[in-house]
């Protein structure tokens, strides 16, 4: 069973794929930012400050389910070891689950394939966020 609530892993899906949004940045150093600039990906970026926020404030086993739901999204574990997953996951803990999962690649995409081989409905944990 996880620890975390499918709506908190749906918000951070949602914030982590406005992050995927992003793109480096076209312009110089000192420019100033304008309605073409939104989308790029800036120093100090207030979604990624925003999800990095709400990941620190989640507890310790909201955190460990979350790195056990990305391991099993990504296949490094089945979803009948989740408990070993959130075992593993506590055991190893070196960094923030923050610095951690928002270096992970497809983040948002490995959340949503652990929940859904989890048996829990994406699209319904999302509504309440969208």
């Amino acid at each position: 069973m996880l620890d975390i609530s499918p709506e908190k892993v749906a918000h951070i899906v949602v914030r982590a794929r406005e992050m995927d949004a992003k793109v480096t940045p076209w312009d110089q150093p000192g420019d100033e930012e304008d309605s073409d600039s939104i989308l790029e990906d800036r120093k100090g970026d207030a979604t990624e400050a925003e999800l990095k926020a709400f990941i620190g404030e989640l507890n310790v086993d909201e955190q460990v389910s979350l790195v056990a739901l990305t391991w099993i999204g990504r296949g490094t574990f089945e979803p009948e070891e989740l408990d070993e997953a959130k075992a593993t996951a506590r055991a190893e803990r070196v960094n923030t689950a923050q610095d951690y999962l928002l270096g992970v690649p497809l983040l948002a995409d490995y959340l949503e394939e652990g929940m859904d081989r989890l048996g829990i409905s994406v699209e319904d944990a999302e509504a309440g966020i969208l």
